[in-house]
């Protein structure tokens, strides 16, 4: 990772989201980096940044590093594979040996690099990562990402029922004394990653274990992830698990791991009831969109239109290995295309997603859980992308959100040419 100059300009066809319904497009325009925050974005250079350095990116786009809200990094081995099956079944044949085989940390090593140089090489700025539940295993993983120059959250899973004994913690307390052993490994450790407590979701997680992860949360003041309402057979477990909820996500809430003071990334929420919904907003509980993987393991259609119209926090997950690719722009595409089909065959009355909405989700949407982070409105802090497109020939002039709905669609990740975190460059 290259540091940069403490100040300096980017020059070329900016495109960011102010909201969820404005994408401003500033053509041969400039951003200014300072100190590694947004300056503002300017048809024409300030006095007072004349001279600064200023790398001119020519017709290229630049845009706010994209934010992949959900991925299991263990799981990216096998992405592209198994997907004949719904989630608890696709769960106990692919994910759980796979996931098992990291107790070996050569294997770690090896699997963890192949993932994180992809992640690196993708539009991706910012992560929230499910590891396993092996500590050792979990460090090395931060280790790499913090390498790579990619700002991300990781967590350790805990699970300690309903799971193969060769991924199962033997206890509660044994499951909580191991996540404090690698939070303390690892508190001082790094500038990029850092924690967040990760229960795999209700149906692998005892009462007893999510009251201890409650106190560790209060202990260290983490975030968490997890899984709610992503597949029927799911939801219909956690009932017989829990009767006496009303919904999903009460579970959480009850062992106080529901948003509030614990900022909290729930995936999927495909078929979240409207009192889990109101729950989510009176919460401040974000929403990972996951529109890949919901089709690959036959989950459904989240309904993302209506979590928007509500003012939900929403914002976009690959979820490898449930999804097949890494790319948020496929997220942003996927998200799209649903949409469409939720309109068509599930709600008339319910929009589907614009090119916009899907850019804001990819971005300052799910941006908005690491800070001010998926924007160039000055403060935020400076994640950029910039995309040479020029191997996309077209046979008339395109405009500079025409170009970038196009790459949104169709980019293979060879139109990225350059990407910044906090204002260093990664490449």
């Amino acid at each position: 990772m290259e540091m940069e100059d403490q100040i300096y300009a980017m020059r070329g066809n900016i495109c960011f989201s102010r909201d969820k319904n404005h994408l401003e497009v500033v053509d041969k325009g400039y951003v200014v980096c300072d100190k590694g925050k947004s300056a503002g974005v300017f048809s024409q250079l300030p006095n007072c940044y004349l001279n600064i350095p200023c790398r001119d990116y020519s017709e290229a786009l630049i845009i706010p590093g994209l934010i992949d809200l959900h991925v299991h990094a263990p799981q990216f081995a096998f992405r592209g594979l198994g997907m004949d099956l719904e989630l608890l079944e696709w769960l106990n044949i692919n994910a759980f040996p796979e996931e098992a085989r990291f107790e070996d940390l050569e294997y770690a090593k090896k699997s963890y690099a192949i993932f994180t140089e992809a992640l690196k090489k993708s539009a991706t700025t910012r992560a929230s990562v499910f590891a396993t539940l092996h500590v050792e295993a979990t460090q090395i993983l931060m280790d790499l990402i913090e390498a790579s120059g990619i700002t991300a959250l990781v967590g350790k899973v805990n699970m300690d029922r309903n799971s193969p004994d060769y991924l199962c913690e033997k206890s509660s307390v044994q499951s909580a004394a191991d996540t404090r052993r690698w939070i303390k490994n690892t508190s001082e450790k790094y500038k990029n990653v850092k924690h967040i407590l990760t229960p795999r979701f209700i149906p692998s997680c005892t009462d007893e274990l999510m009251r201890e992860l409650s106190l560790i949360q209060k202990e260290f003041n983490l975030p968490l992830q997890s899984h709610l309402s992503e597949n029927l057979k799911e939801i219909a477990f956690v009932k017989e698990l829990c009767p006496d909820i009303k919904f999903y996500g009460k579970a959480y809430e009850n062992a106080g791991l529901f948003g509030g003071e614990c900022r909290t990334i729930m995936a999927h929420c495909v078929y979240s009831t409207d009192e889990e919904i109101d729950l989510m907003k009176e919460k401040g509980v974000f929403v990972a969109h996951c529109p890949g993987s919901n089709i690959n393991l036959a989950s459904g259609i989240a309904p993302i239109r209506t979590y928007l119209d509500r003012d939900l926090f929403v914002g976009l997950g690959s979820d490898i290995a449930g999804g097949f690719s890494e790319s948020i722009f496929r997220a942003m595409s996927d998200a799209i295309q649903v949409s469409k089909l939720y309109w068509r065959y599930i709600d008339p009355a319910v929009k589907p997603l614009t090119v916009d909405e899907a850019f804001y989700l990819g971005t300052k949407g799910g941006g908005a859980f690491f800070g001010k982070v998926g924007s160039f409105e000055a403060g935020y802090e400076f994640d950029a992308v910039v995309l040479d497109d020029r191997n996309l020939p077209h046979p008339q002039e395109l405009n500079t959100k025409q170009r970038l709905e196009r790459l949104i669609y169709i980019s293979d990740g060879s139109n990225i040419i350059s990407k910044y975190v906090s204002g260093n460059k990664v490449f």
